[in-house]
Formats: C-alpha cells, sequence, structure tokens
C-alpha cells in the first residue's frame, strides 16, 4: 500500500507562500536568500526523497509550476522528476504534457484512496496547498515533512491554514540540513489512543 507524504519547505513561523518571490506577495524570496551550503544541501536532501518517491501527487497550479520547468532541464534531479509517474488532481486540466501524467478528476478523497492501494511506496506531495488542505483533513496524509528555513516571515499562507480541527503528529526523525536549515518529519497519527501508550 502506497504512503502519502506531504513535503514542505517552510519559513519558522509555517509559511509557505512565495518561496521564490514570483508570486508577488512582498514577502517571498525567502528561499533565494539561504546561503551556497544550505542550498548544496537542500538539493540533496530533495534528490534523496525524490530517488524514495514512487510517484507525485500534485495539485494543478504546481503540477503546472513543475511542468514548465522539469521537462527542459537536465541532470539527475531533473531526470527522476521527469520519470516518475505524476498524478495532478484537477476538474479543468484535460490533457497534461508533462510525461508519465495522470489526471484525477472524480472526487479527491476517493481518488487518493485508489491510489494509495495501486501503489506501493511514497507518493510525495510537494506544494499543492489546497490539496494539502484536504488530504489533512480527510486523514490521508501518512508522514508530513518539513523543511525549515531560518526567517519568519510574519503573513503569507500557512500549511495548516484552514486545517478543520487537530491533527496529531509524532516526530519521528530530525536533523539539521547545512547550516541553518532544519529538516523534521512526523508521522500522522489516526487513532489518539494509539499516541498514548
Amino acid at each position: 500500500m502506497g504512503k502519502i507524504v506531504v513535503s514542505e519547505n517552510v519559513s519558522i513561523d509555517g509559511v509557505f507562500q512565495d518561496p521564490t518571490g514570483e508570486e508577488g506577495i512582498g514577502r517571498g524570496h525567502w528561499f533565494t536568500r539561504i546561503g551556497d551550503r544550505d542550498r548544496e544541501e537542500w538539493a540533496k536532501a530533495l534528490f534523496d526523497e525524490v530517488l524514495g518517491a514512487e510517484a507525485l501527487l500534485l495539485g494543478r497550479r504546481s503540477y503546472e509550476y513543475f511542468a514548465t520547468r522539469y521537462p527542459s532541464r537536465g541532470g539527475e534531479l531533473a531526470d527522476r522528476f521527469n520519470s516518475l509517474p505524476k498524478y495532478v488532481v484537477s476538474a479543468t486540466l484535460h490533457n497534461p504534457d508533462w510525461n508519465n501524467s495522470t489526471v484525477l478528476k472524480g472526487d479527491v478523497v476517493n481518488e487518493v484512496s485508489t491510489l494509495k492501494h495501486k501503489i506501493n511506496g511514497d507518493i510525495v506531495v510537494y506544494a499543492s496547498s489546497g490539496l494539502v488542505r484536504t488530504l489533512i483533513a480527510h486523514d490521508l496524509v501518512d508522514e508530513l515533512r518539513l523543511m525549515i528555513f531560518p526567517f519568519v516571515l510574519g503573513a503569507g499562507k500557512g500549511i495548516f491554514d484552514q486545517t478543520s480541527n487537530s491533527k496529531p503528529l509524532r516526530l519521528v526523525e530530525m536533523r539539521t540540513v547545512g547550516d541553518s536549515l532544519a529538516f523534521l518529519t512526523y508521522q500522522c497519527i489516526r487513532d489518539v489512543e494509539d499516541s498514548a501508550g
């Protein structure tokens, strides 16, 4: 059975909006302000994660963001992104151009539940804020990986904005990446009573 892994780059205060400044919210560019060593080690961590993935699951806007960048890039990371099966949740996308892409058009909860039974291994979700909220709300996320960037932004969309209720997590790994990034891995707990024992 597959495991839904949400992997996000976030500021210390949980903002994951506009990391490269392309959305123009005024507080972006936080991803590009890290040092060279941090950037290199972040890239290694991303590559390791993508190597361990069996598929990608993305919302439409995030899918389009990646699909306009990776097909024309070279290198091991791009090759891996391009070769992975990609599933995009969208009611409006009909003919995805990025190779190995499948559009999931039905009910998100049913489609993702079916996907988890179809794929054995990590199904990694990047960005995709609306999709992440839906997956969390319906207890479909198995693991949450947060790469914490050393910035307090004070405003912007947070990864857990509009979460319908509390979601217990168990920390299963934490490590430093580069000089100033923290990588935290949490297991999502489905039954609160299980976490007490």
